[in-house]
């Protein structure tokens, strides 16, 4: 018997510059279960040094996607989820090679904190993770896969930083099959009817993140289950 798992797989934490130094993990854990979700992802702008930490302080309490927001060449934002985070870390290895070697200037862009599960500060990433990887959307998307990724094009409605808003198109040839949109634009879902939709807070504070408003159906309310849901079943 299937069951409904409420989500929300897009929220960042301290780590984005444009995130609230608030945004630690047992803050968006305990958030995130205030609003009684049952999954989330933190997926930070082309980083994922705070997920393992987010991971830890959940630990049974709720299933947390490893997962990552990248930017691409285009200034297209790219939802990259992962089963594992030994998948998240050898994509991060090889995705780090893009990075543009602009440090970052936290009296400008803001903090990029590096935390544990005890929401102690351990570090800050030198990195600025707003600007572009030198890698195209086409690149980014294969990359994502040959780690055994799942690609999700973010905020496809937004009027920028969007597959849409940037490209004007969905390219049929990557075969997408999943799309994240935007409650804050209109969207023509008739339009896009062979395409599956989640949609997600983008919470940069905590007051953003979801609550019940957007569930799967799940074999089971596991990573595995979640992941497969998203990746083939329907939404």
């Amino acid at each position: 018997m299937k069951i409904d798992a409420a989500i929300d797989l897009h929220i960042h934490s301290a780590l984005s510059p444009c995130s609230d130094d608030d945004m630690t993990p047992n803050n968006i854990v305990n958030m995130a279960l205030l609003n009684g979700l049952d999954s989330i992802a933190v997926t930070d702008h082309n980083s994922c040094d705070n997920v393992e930490a987010v991971i830890k302080a959940a630990g049974d309490r709720i299933i947390v996607i490893p997962g990552m927001e990248l930017q691409t060449l285009e200034e297209v934002h790219l939802l990259c989820y992962f089963k594992d985070l030994s998948s998240l870390y050898s994509f991060r290895d090889q995705m780090e090679k893009y990075y543009d070697g602009m440090p970052n200037n936290p009296a400008i862009f803001g903090n990029q904190l590096v935390m544990n599960e005890h929401d102690e500060i351990i570090g800050e990433k030198e990195q600025l993770l707003l600007t572009s990887l030198s890698i195209t959307f086409d690149e980014a998307v294969k990359m994502v896969r040959k780690h055994k990724g799942l690609p999700v094009p973010a905020h496809i409605n937004k009027p920028s930083y969007s597959l849409l808003s940037q490209l004007g198109f969905i390219p049929s040839y990557l075969d997408l099959t999943l799309l994240e949109f935007s409650q804050n634009y209109h969207i023509d879902f008739d339009a896009y009817q062979n395409y599956r939709f989640i949609t997600s807070s983008d919470a940069h504070f905590l007051g953003h993140i979801l609550d019940r408003k957007m569930a799967i159906s799940v074999e089971e309310l596991t990573i595995s289950g979640i992941f497969d849901s998203l990746a083939g079943s329907h939404i």
